[in-house]
């Protein structure tokens, strides 16, 4: 049975980033992340990948000053596919819960856009916003792996079937007949919650999937189109330049669905309140609401991200509430700083990959 100190369960964003963590804490360390499918392909492959300084929590914000950092600085490391994005946040509520909302807002603005038929509420204001990006969440997971290939381990398509304590550590039982032995196990799974494997384990936390919609608009935006962030309804309106067309993202308010239910396919439903709320911002895009990307996420009771001890050794990190890109970097480093990474004389190598 192969051995590692620490066993990743799940490739998507966070699980890269927790990977990227713990090899740049502990450079000795032997590293497995185990992905049922192809890395970045779940939950972050229908991410809009917006990042934007904000939080509702002084953690929260915390959280992203701290990613903001690292993708800053990854990006240019590894050529991540980020893009920056000018950013406007529209309000209509009071303006002193917005600034202490967002880290950097900037100057007053013009809360309407009639080049993009945005309209203004009544009551409306408007900032800029700095530090804005977008990127394609899965090629980001991608690549964060990609450049660790030589330091650590990706299963792809493999799935844990089975956690069970084994001494001072972990044994995966893994869906291919194979047992992976690991003194350190962190439980990455977005919004698989429910899988029997961790289940009963993650239920004391009071996790709930709710249903994520973003609508897609055919709209070809300017080069200079900024992301509008609708801070009372919490949506915002994203230029994808690369595709031309705009990504209009909602709150959509149904609760304790499945990743493996929900499918890939708009509701009339979907459609009809995306086109309800862009109405009140921009009823000049309503008639392009036509299509659009589905999917899920788990939230927290707090609404903040969980990074919590399951049994001794065995992690959760996430509950990011549809943030998981954003806040990724910061979930890494307390999950990695939640664990005792240092390796041990006993820990032999995994097995090697086949050229």
């Amino acid at each position: 049975m192969d051995t590692v100190d620490l066993a990743v369960v799940g490739g998507g964003v966070i699980g890269a980033l927790i990977a990227h963590e713990a090899v740049a804490a502990h450079p000795e360390a032997t590293v497995a992340v185990l992905e049922r499918g192809l890395i970045g392909q779940g939950a972050s492959s229908r991410s809009a990948g917006v990042h934007f300084p904000r939080g509702a929590t002084a953690r929260v914000r915390s959280m992203t000053e701290h990613s903001h950092h690292v993708w800053e600085r990854l990006a240019g490391e590894l050529g991540l596919p980020i893009r920056e994005v000018d950013a406007t946040v529209v309000a209509t509520g009071d303006a002193d819960n917005v600034r202490a909302t967002y880290l950097r807002l900037g100057d007053e603005t013009s809360p309407a856009d009639p080049d993009r038929g945005l309209a203004a509420p009544a009551g409306a204001r408007a900032w800029t916003l700095h530090g804005c990006h977008y990127a394609d969440v899965q090629g980001v997971a991608g690549r964060v792996l990609a450049a660790l290939r030589d330091q650590v381990t990706v299963l792809e398509g493999t799935e844990v079937t089975e956690i069970a304590a084994d001494g001072d550590g972990h044994r995966l039982t893994l869906g291919h007949g194979r047992q992976l032995r690991a003194r350190r196990v962190v439980l990455a799974p977005g919004p698989w919650i429910a899988h029997p494997a961790w289940a009963e384990l993650v239920a004391p936390l009071g996790l709930r999937v709710k249903k994520i919609v973003a609508a897609h608009l055919e709209a070809s935006p300017a080069p200079d189109a900024p992301l509008t962030v609708f801070h009372d309804e919490d949506a915002f309106l994203l230029p994808l330049h690369e595709r031309g067309h705009y990504l209009f993202s909602y709150t959509c308010d149904r609760w304790d669905v499945s990743p493996d239910d929900v499918g890939l396919v708009l509701e009339r439903s979907d459609l009809d309140d995306a086109r309800a709320v862009l109405g009140r911002f921009a009823p000049g895009l309503v008639d392009r609401c036509d299509s659009g990307r589905v999917f899920c996420d788990a939230y927290s009771p707090r609404r903040e991200p969980v990074v919590a001890e399951l049994r001794p050794g065995l992690v959760f990190a996430g509950a990011a509430g549809g943030s998981g890109y954003r806040l990724a970097p910061a979930i890494a480093a307390e999950t990695v700083a939640a664990l005792d990474l240092t390796p041990s004389r006993t820990v032999s190598q995994p097995r090697q990959r086949q050229s």
